[in-house]
């Protein structure tokens, strides 16, 4: 089963509280907390809030954003310590992590050493607790093309490191695709947006979307697929997209 969601820092103006009330109003099933702004790494005190005002609002956590990303500890001391002290009080079911900051056409033996190596540990501190660890599928990390992510995920090769997955805009619909079934053995959840050369657009408008849900439905564990940032940033965008994208789901 795929549900649908939302990425908290789509609105990092918004506290909380405002986040699952907008996100009841548009019908959405869970929320993956940001770790910058609205749950911030070491703040037990504030995750154990918001997963209790998210639960009894009838919402599930769906993961933390912790923006925790590896091979620069000690440039930026937010130490994974207290990443997973942060997910453990949310009861966040996985923590999302981005793998460096070097673009892998940048990146050398010496730093990928460096990210598996750390990945691994990551992975094996968060899996006692019962917590999966996944990558942000992003540009100027390494996992910024197919096969620098794959190459990634094999490296590392343990059951506990997984992925995300975006539409690259670089990418056709149809290379799109082969990308998502690439990734699908490792894939947790999907971050949904749509954008064309003139920038960021209407989930509506990008019905590529069912392709993409429906290879993603191939897996037996439910996933979520949410909502990272909408057209203009807008309150009445966002609620468009979220209807776009329970339909969506609908038909995948």
């Amino acid at each position: 089963m795929i549900y649908p969601g939302i990425v908290s820092v789509t609105f990092r103006n918004l506290t909380p509280k405002e986040i699952i009330d907008l996100s009841i109003e548009a019908g959405l099933a869970g929320i993956e907390w940001g770790g910058d702004v609205h749950v911030p790494h070491g703040d037990t005190v504030l995750a154990r809030e918001v997963y209790k005002m998210t639960a009894e609002s009838g919402l599930k956590v769906a993961a933390y954003g912790s923006y925790y990303r590896l091979g620069i500890e000690k440039e930026e001391p937010n130490t994974f310590d207290k990443v997973l002290a942060t997910a453990i009080e949310l009861k966040a079911p996985v923590i999302r992590v981005w793998a460096g900051n070097k673009g892998s056409a940048d990146a050398d033996k010496e730093w990928w050493d460096k990210c598996i190596d750390e990945s691994i540990q990551i992975a094996e501190m968060a899996q006692k607790e019962g917590i999966k660890v996944a990558y942000e599928y992003h540009q100027k990390t390494l996992t910024d093309t197919l096969k620098s992510c794959v190459k990634l995920l094999k490296s590392v090769n343990h059951e506990n490191m997984r992925s995300y997955w975006q539409p690259d805009g670089k990418m056709s619909p149809e290379d799109r695709a082969k990308s998502l079934k690439e990734i699908l053995p490792w894939l947790e959840n999907l971050h949904v947006h749509y954008g064309t050369s003139k920038g960021r657009q209407p989930i509506a408008s990008g019905r590529e979307w069912i392709k993409y849900l429906t290879i993603a439905k191939q897996l037996k564990e439910d996933r979520f697929a949410m909502i990272e940032f909408v057209k203009d940033g807008t309150r009445e965008q966002f609620l468009d997209d979220a209807k776009a994208l329970k339909e969506f789901i609908e038909l995948a």
